[in-house]
């Protein structure tokens, strides 16, 4: 428990994975004054979720308000009026901003492996980082091989729902109508985040401007 207490990493992600039509589902809930009560009740009553076992529904609740709770409320109205690609672009942000894992593998492997020849990126790929996370903290250390499998698999799934990541294991830019956005809220790196070049990231500034 003190190596979790000291760890800035969980494998949390792997109970539930995307999640945007939960989401979605849950956000009504989320965004109600009577939030802790509404959330007690749809964990009990399954009402919107319609996941069928309790303990699934439970993490999946758990999840969801962690990520909720990462952004402010306007990101969450904002999010709403966004068309389905976009809310799956914006959930990719949500999703690095709540778990620092997700994001060590992001910067250091394929925003490195975009950045390089190869263009590619792969589950041993994203594994060899967890060594690398996995030699610096004791937490990362103990999980079993099946979780790190687990969380490195939730990871390439997360790049493929969002159209960055093709069945060859092939990285592109995700197809969005909305990039100035990030910058209007305060998110520039995520435009990088998002394999942007440089140039394409200056258009974007400059349109905004």
């Amino acid at each position: 428990m003190t190596m979790k207490i000291n760890s800035p990493y969980t494998a949390a992600i792997t109970g539930g994975g995307f999640l945007l039509n939960e989401t979605l589902a849950l956000l009504p809930l989320l965004q109600s004054a009577e939030r802790e009560g509404l959330l007690k009740d749809e964990q009990l009553n399954n009402r919107v979720l319609m996941i069928n076992a309790e303990t699934s529904r439970k993490r999946a609740i758990v999840e969801i308000s962690r990520r909720y709770d990462t952004m402010p409320p306007a990101f969450w109205q904002d999010f709403l009026a966004m068309t389905t690609a976009e809310q799956s672009i914006a959930l990719f942000l949500v999703l690095l901003k709540t778990y620092k894992i997700l994001l060590d593998f992001h910067v250091n492997v394929t925003m490195r492996r975009w950045n390089s020849i190869a263009k590619s990126v792969n589950k041993d790929d994203v594994l060899m980082e967890f060594n690398e996370i996995s030699a610096r903290d004791a937490f990362v250390d103990s999980w079993s091989e099946a979780t790190k499998d687990k969380v490195a698999g939730t990871y390439l799934s997360v790049l493929r729902k969002i159209g960055m990541l093709d069945s060859a294991n092939q990285l592109q830019v995700p197809d969005c109508t909305n990039y100035p956005y990030y910058l209007q809220i305060g998110e520039p790196w995520f435009l990088e985040a998002c394999l942007l070049q440089p140039y394409q990231i200056e258009k974007i500034k400059n349109s905004v401007i």
